[in-house]
């Protein structure tokens, strides 16, 4: 009771069309720059990119808090003027000291 169906020839044409359009398209999805191989470097630049932006996130709030803390303490801002400007307080006393090797080359 099997019976065989012949396919018109225009109905194998448009099948063969059809197939050789798929495998024109994977051909180009896997092998041109643009295709898959664009997609991974995308993938890992934003994944680059996102850790990168976790860092500044990290920094900015690392600075907020800086800027937070000078704004309202003094002794903060103390500090900072101690260590970046070299300030003294009125009532203390500042001591250089100088290596021996470069006292010798102050002399000359």
């Amino acid at each position: 009771m099997s019976r065989k169906v012949k396919h018109p020839l225009s109905l194998r044409i448009a099948l063969l069309g059809l197939l050789a359009i798929l495998v024109l398209l994977q051909g180009r999805l896997w092998f041109s720059p643009d295709g898959w191989p664009e997609v991974l470097r995308l993938r890992n630049s934003a994944a680059e990119q996102e850790a990168r932006n976790a860092e500044m996130t990290e920094r900015n709030a690392r600075l907020e808090a800086e800027v937070n803390d000078l704004k309202e303490g003094f002794s903060a801002l103390e500090e900072r003027a101690r260590s970046d400007l070299g300030m003294v307080g009125p009532d203390e006393s500042f001591y250089l000291f100088v290596p021996a090797g470069d006292e010798q080359s102050a002399e000359d």
